[in-house]
């Protein structure tokens, strides 16, 4: 058994196909399938479901998986480790980030590329869920997410903001002689909003709510990137973070305060407190810390 068949077998569940896992790991395809059944033979056990295409793991592969993630996450913790001993921190930071949230998550990119310019960056839009599923599995190092139900035993988290709502508009095609919106105003509105579910569109309908008023988007998206172009092309307003930094993408776009609006939990850093834990994670999560001038929750 090596490294490289545990990578094989993660990039596997990650694209759930044989061929664009390999592609992911830049071998053929009858490498990928001959080094994965040679790991089955070494173990003793059928892990991957096979018929004409990938058909999902077995059980036993389900838990061998959730290990080769462990294993996996040890190996490059011992690679940053090293890193660190030599006095650079090297390695690519895995930072999980709820749509539209209320803190630029390139804030944190620029303290983290400022101390460590050798850091490569994956981010990925994730639900809160996700985030701590991920960060459970050592699929995430970070995630910029609400803090709520945080289970302390396994996570640690530093509060960054509180996360504060206005409504986005197109100046060419709306207009408010106001610097701040009531709620009872959104209402008469053609709004977008983020799908159902989502922790953000949970404060929006708990603001309605709380006011006994009932809301009706006429769009509802799980994508940042089409309430932006549903509002730029006139067709809605957008009911968003005030510290998004959504507003900048166009010219024409504006932001109004929106009475008394925020989210229902404050939104944070989370770092899994339990081992294995990244090297890189840890550094991070200590510079985001000595920078932006929060307490950490323990």
């Amino acid at each position: 058994m090596d490294i490289k068949q545990l990578k094989f077998l993660v990039a596997l569940d990650e694209a759930r196909h044989f061929g664009q896992a390999a592609s992911l790991c830049h071998i053929t395809q009858p490498t990928l399938s001959m080094r994965l059944r040679s790991l089955e033979q070494e173990l003793g056990l059928s892990l991957v479901d096979r018929g004409q295409r990938f058909e999902g793991f077995t059980p036993e592969g389900k838990r061998i998986l959730a290990w080769a993630r462990t294993l996996l996450a040890a190996h490059d913790g011992l690679q940053a480790e090293a890193s660190a001993c030599r006095g650079q921190l090297v390695g690519t930071l895995r930072l999980g980030v709820v749509p539209l949230c209320g803190f630029n998550p390139m804030r944190l990119i620029s303290i983290f590329t400022a101390k460590y310019p050798h850091l490569r960056f994956q981010l990925f839009a994730l639900s809160s869920e996700q985030i701590l599923e991920r960060l459970s599995s050592n699929q995430l190092e970070l995630g910029l997410s609400y803090l709520t139900s945080l289970d302390r035993t396994h996570f640690t988290s530093l509060e960054l903001a509180e996360t504060r709502m206005g409504l986005l508009y197109d100046d060419r095609y709306f207009t408010f002689e106001t610097t701040e919106l009531g709620w009872e105003a959104l209402v008469r509105l053609p709004l977008g909003l983020l799908s159902g579910g989502m922790h953000f569109r949970q404060s929006i309908d708990h603001g309605f709510r709380s006011r006994g008023l009932a809301v009706s988007p006429l769009l509802e998206t799980d994508a940042v990137h089409i309430l932006l172009q549903s509002v730029q092309a006139g067709l809605f307003c957008a009911v968003i973070p005030l510290n998004s930094g959504l507003e900048g993408h166009h010219q024409h776009l504006r932001l109004v305060t929106i009475e008394d609006a925020q989210t229902l939990a404050p939104l944070g850093l989370i770092l899994r407190r339990t081992a294995p834990r990244s090297a890189l994670g840890d550094a991070c999560f200590a510079e985001a810390q000595a920078l932006l001038g929060r307490s950490q929750i323990p």
